[in-house]
């Protein structure tokens, strides 16, 4: 039996949901080093050839992607508007990104605005999940990026985000803020 054929034929049939190391060495009764020749072998099937898909891995699962190369012409699909994130849900994805585990409350300092809605959306997106509660009166819950936020913006892992560039405030900007903090007083 040709196990590159029948991994290529599961990751298809998964799409992306993707499967993890150990699923694939279940399913096709392999150990470490057969799967690691298998994904390797199938990784330059894809590499060295004329096919508009590759090999990944997203997340902790390996999955079948298109090529980043090919993106200009993918963009030009009509796809449907509610894979299209809002700029109030893009500004609340990257503060849970970057202070995840995070409570509501928090992101709602944060933004300056109530963000009940948008963080409800991106839980039906599946972007973010419940992670917990805090230690805090209410115990409110906490929220966290999930895998699918990986695969969306195709990340294998949280540390693969950019870093922040904090920028100092000028010293006339910090005087004008003092200033009028003062006044208020």
């Amino acid at each position: 039996m040709n196990l590159k054929a029948v991994l290529e034929g599961l990751l298809f049939v998964v799409g992306e949901d993707g499967l993890t190391s150990e699923q694939i060495k279940e399913l096709l009764n392999i150990d470490d080093i057969e799967l690691e020749n298998l994904v390797l072998s199938l990784h330059n099937l894809y590499k060295n050839s004329n096919r508009g898909i590759c090999l990944k891995v997203l997340g902790n699962k390996l999955k079948l992607t298109t090529k980043e190369e090919h993106a200009p012409y993918y963009e030009k699909l009509k796809l449907d508007s509610d894979g299209i994130l809002s700029q109030a849900a893009l500004e609340t994805l990257a503060i849970v990104a970057y202070n995840q585990p995070i409570t509501r409350a928090k992101i709602d300092e944060i933004r300056g605005l109530n963000s009940v809605h948008t963080v409800r959306k991106l839980l039906s997106k599946d972007l973010i999940e419940e992670v917990g509660r805090a230690s805090l009166a209410g115990r409110p819950m906490q929220y966290g990026t999930t895998s699918r936020f990986l695969d969306y913006f195709g990340l294998s892992d949280i540390s693969d985000l950019p870093k922040l560039e904090v920028k100092e405030v000028e010293d006339e900007e910090k005087d004008l803020f003092e200033a009028r903090y003062n006044e208020n007083r």
